[in-house]
């Protein structure tokens, strides 16, 4: 090694990691650069949110090899920025608003807001407060969350185009039709239908063109499974192994719950889910009551798992719900224990999957 080599990478084992705060807004971002030894700010840089601004602030970050971002907001209006720069092999940290307000409230300054400070306060955060949380790079949980939002949607519009259908065949019949009405149903009986005027000629026209928008928005729910299930089955997960879990509630689990291990108890999943009893406060004993809080749509897929293990004799389910009952607590309370339980397992075997990936070959640790 010669004398310019050595001396170049003492530099860099002694450069210290500059953290590289930014405030993101909608049209631009603001990056600040803190010496966290120090915290004094080193630089400063205003970009438009566009991918050569995006360009121009890593060329400008380069200046320093050892660095860190701190994106404020990370998964809200500084997710594309942040995405883009974990793509090209940064380093980056996500920082809460609520945690940046706080160091401002704190600090010297007091009140006072704009984009430069707000950067400073992610950075600073994201060093000396330990509010910021690694962010990873987007993966199959993202892509099977938004093929859950596709579906969602697509379930929505299918529900309001038979609505449609149902008014129009309640007017072109006699007693309308059945309320579980297909396409292949919707078929037969506008065959029967001999319209008489205009106005009925219309409305089986229109009719018409409902029945083909439910074919194509079944089909376009079929795929949107069909996917699901590939992915799933691709990403090594044995949710699908539990009785009552299949494509559709396995890849709602996983993009709901995003990563297992930011829980670090299966209570805390069960609680985040709403699966978990709230204590209220009694002198007498100790009393619970059900939690309305957490997220609905995950609290919705364990409660259609348990549904359908209770309706399964030979499921672990179905005896657990009939223990309970034995034990003397009513159908409700015997469901939400079970849906309790579930969760634990839930968290349990994508706990076990995300161990099971990271020791593959060539996966990240």
């Amino acid at each position: 090694m010669s004398a310019v080599d050595a001396l170049s990478s003492d530099r860099e084992e002694h450069c210290p990691v500059i953290l590289l705060g930014v405030d993101p807004h909608k049209s631009t971002h603001t990056a600040t650069a803190v010496e966290p030894e120090s915290n004094q700010q080193v630089g400063t840089m205003r970009i438009e949110a566009s991918l050569t601004d995006y360009r121009r602030l890593l060329a400008w970050a380069k200046r320093w090899p050892q660095r860190k971002w701190a994106v404020e907001n990370a998964n809200g209006l500084g997710r594309h920025l942040a995405q883009w720069l974990i793509a090209r092999g940064e380093s980056v940290v996500d920082v809460p608003a609520a945690a940046t307000s706080r160091v401002r409230e704190l600090s010297r300054g007091g009140r006072r807001k704009n984009d430069q400070i707000d950067a400073a306060a992610a950075a600073t955060v994201a060093c000396l407060q330990g509010d910021g949380r690694d962010v990873e790079p987007e993966d199959h949980t993202t892509a099977l969350a938004l093929l859950d939002e596709r579906r969602v949607n697509l379930a929505q519009a299918r529900v309001r185009t038979v609505n449609q259908l149902h008014a129009l065949l309640r007017d072109l019949l006699s007693g309308g039709a059945p309320t579980q009405l297909s396409a292949d149903l919707a078929v037969k009986l506008l065959r029967s239908v001999r319209p008489a005027g205009d106005v009925e000629t219309v409305r089986k026209d229109i009719a018409w063109d409902l029945v083909a928008e439910i074919r194509r928005l079944d089909k376009q729910l079929t795929d949107n499974a069909a996917r699901m299930q590939s992915l799933v089955e691709a990403s090594g997960s044995a949710l699908m192994d539990t009785p009552g879990i299949g494509p559709v509630m396995a890849a709602r689990l996983i993009g709901r719950t995003r990563r297992a291990h930011r829980f670090p108890t299966s209570a805390a999943f069960a609680n985040y889910a709403g699966a978990a009893p709230v204590e209220i406060a009694s002198a007498d004993k100790a009393r619970h009551r059900l939690s309305r809080s957490g997220d609905r749509q995950l609290n919705s897929v364990l409660h259609t798992i348990a549904v359908v293990q209770i309706r399964m004799p030979k499921s672990p389910g179905h005896a657990y719900y009939q223990r309970k009952l034995s034990e003397g607590k009513t159908p409700k309370e015997a469901k939400r224990c079970l849906k309790r339980r579930l969760a634990d397992h839930v968290w349990r075997v994508m706990i076990a999957d995300e161990r099971r990936v990271k020791s593959l070959p060539g996966q990240a640790a």
